[in-house]
């Protein structure tokens, strides 16, 4: 049987991450009270090294190679933001980064990974096997395959978001009524779950995806896992997993109360909210769980609400026409 992680690996996670990864702040905004008439606070991870919560991640799955294994290096997979995680971390630690991007990823992302060091071998999100081609290439060289998602200390990692959450929370006497974190994997999703309900068992907690890429809203219905039918064509490149993990899935199916989905408009309309109201740089994966917010995909008045914004790397171009 696969061993999931748990509140306490989140724990030993948040001490191996502690004074290299940022910790990102809880920001609130009386605009934002105003318009869902309930208590929010966003968790801003485009403030992260990479800017994007996937450092923490990979900085704890990378800080566990053994010296002996670093000059062989790590293959990862990714549509930017794992990719910058991992090239980030693997800078930090010494370590040789070959990251499998696919070819209409962001050139933003593309360019901060090669700037931060790694190797990159582009492919077709429709028509290649990137997992397939992460393994070959880790074969001949001996690597290790560093996934997105599905990994237990890359969820640990990641869960590193909801121990802050709960943990700043506390130092207000709060606790969240409900969090929404955008999911493309789900590992976000996992790792802030076992960490949130180890301290606040009642907090309802939500995936947000695009639509036509909501496998969790409807995995989470039939209590299996169920694939997307399309690979690409969403703003959400972040999202796009095609399926739930199986780690991820096995721990989100017991704490998740459910899915919520958003269109590309109400996506488009909370980019623009956060750069004109809160004076964030939010990219469209980044900003699912605050379009399901604003949107009202949820009951939240009178209540206490975390929104996960979970990154910022959006081509300048892009960004322009969207806030206008």
């Amino acid at each position: 049987m696969v061993s999931l992680p748990t509140s306490a690996d989140v724990g030993d996670a948040a001490r191996a991450i502690a004074g290299v990864a940022f910790r990102t702040p809880l920001l609130t905004s009386p605009a934002l009270d105003a318009v869902t008439g309930a208590r929010v606070f966003l968790k801003p991870e485009m403030l992260q090294r990479g800017g994007a919560f996937k450092f923490r991640g990979a900085y704890n799955r990378l800080s566990r190679i053994p010296d002996s294994g670093k000059s062989a290096g790590v293959v990862a997979m990714s549509s930017g933001n794992h990719a910058l995680g991992v090239a980030t971390a693997a800078n930090l630690l010494g370590v040789r980064a070959t990251i499998l991007m696919p070819t209409d990823s962001p050139a933003v992302k593309r360019e901060r990974t090669a700037a931060a060091g790694a190797e990159i071998v582009l492919f077709d999100r429709d028509k290649d096997d990137r997992v397939a081609m992460a393994h070959v290439i880790a074969g001949e060289r001996g690597a290790v395959v560093v996934p997105p998602y599905d990994d237990f200390f890359i969820i640990a990692g990641q869960g590193t978001v909801g121990r802050e959450i709960v943990e700043d929370l506390a130092k207000s006497k709060l606790t969240p009524d409900a969090v929404l974190v955008c999911c493309g994997g789900g590992g976000l999703l996992a790792g802030i779950a076992l960490a949130v309900h180890a301290q606040a068992p009642s907090t309802k907690l939500y995936s947000v995806e695009p639509e036509e890429f909501d496998d969790h809203a409807r995995s989470f219905v039939a209590g299996e896992r169920l694939a997307n039918r399309k690979t690409s064509g969403s703003l959400c490149d972040g999202l796009l997993a095609q399926m739930p993990g199986e780690l991820t899935f096995a721990i989100n199916k017991q704490h998740v109360a459910g899915g919520l989905v958003v269109s590309e408009e109400e996506v488009k309309r909370a980019i623009a909210f956060a750069f004109r109201e809160l004076k964030l740089v939010v990219e469209p994966s980044g900003a699912a769980a605050l379009a399901a917010l604003l949107s009202k995909r949820l009951d939240v008045r009178d209540q206490t609400v975390v929104v996960v914004m979970t990154g910022g790397n959006v081509d300048p171009g892009l960004f322009a026409e969207l806030i206008c």
